[in-house]
């Protein structure tokens, strides 16, 4: 079990201050690609975030004004190249399952993009639950500029369902890069910042979700994700009981208190 107060990951960056931690891709001369530990670390940090209390919200970024060049051409794709089938799909599985891990995390996560934010560093930040990005930011799944098909790591099924088939189709089959001010008015950037407020800003919003009923934002993000395959009616008795579980809580009669005092409540995430 990872202690998130005092974790100190090697192949990346971790803070944590007001329940809101940040990771931060840290190898900036080469535009922060990932190797196959720093994916792995990042995986095995993501599945312990489940059982971590003190961490409410994370925010994940890029140092020296970029996100994340994607996979290292030097470390991952030359190797892969060298690999039979099986040690391929253990390869591709690990880094589907970083994605899974993303997802099935309680806690909301923020992206914040700036700069480049390619490959796999396009996928991290489609997996979030939130992007915030600078008007600088371009993002390319580039998976067909070498020979690869656009279907990775959750791309075919998540990037349609955050700005549409018909671009989802576009951005996989041609690899071309999607400019900040594409990605806000097609939805997938919530909120484009100026880069020197950008962290920050990303920071202030996982802080206000801090502070919320953080349980209840737990099972909405788990709604969010479950109800991709569920028929309407289905989706509809699964939220009358998340919400009855949720109507539980202390932070639900702390909602009321408040309500009743007229103050702001103090929720306490259970």
């Amino acid at each position: 079990m990872i202690d998130f107060v005092t974790f100190a990951p090697d192949h990346f960056k971790w803070s944590l201050s007001q329940g809101v931690a940040t990771v931060t891709l840290s190898r900036p001369e080469r535009k922060n690609p990932l190797t196959f530990d720093s994916y792995a670390e990042l995986r095995d940090m993501f599945r312990a975030l489940v059982y971590a209390d003190a961490v409410k919200a994370i925010v994940i970024a890029g140092e020296g004004g970029n996100f994340s060049s994607g996979g290292d051409v030097h470390e991952i794709i030359g190797p892969l190249t060298r690999m039979d089938m099986r040690d391929l799909l253990v390869f591709t599985r690990m880094t589907g399952d970083l994605v899974k891990a993303i997802r099935a995390c309680p806690q909301p996560v923020i992206a914040a993009v700036d700069g480049i934010c390619a490959g796999a560093g396009a996928i991290l930040a489609m997996a979030a639950d939130i992007r915030f990005a600078a008007p600088a930011a371009k993002c390319a799944f580039l998976f067909t500029r070498v020979g690869l098909a656009g279907c990775d790591m959750g791309a075919c099924a998540i990037l349609p369902r955050l700005i549409g088939q018909g671009r989802a189709s576009e951005l996989l089959l041609t690899g071309r890069t999607m400019s900040a001010e594409e990605g806000e008015r097609w939805g997938f950037y919530n909120r484009l910042c100026a880069a020197d407020a950008l962290l920050e800003a990303a920071r202030d919003f996982g802080r206000s979700l801090a502070e919320g009923p953080t349980f209840a934002h737990g099972m909405t993000k788990t709604m969010l994700n479950q109800e991709w395959n569920m028929s309407l009616e289905a989706a509809i008795e699964s939220e009358a009981q998340a919400q009855a579980i949720c109507m539980q809580t202390e932070d639900f009669r702390r909602a009321f208190q408040g309500f009743v005092d007229k103050r702001k409540p103090e929720f306490v995430g259970k």
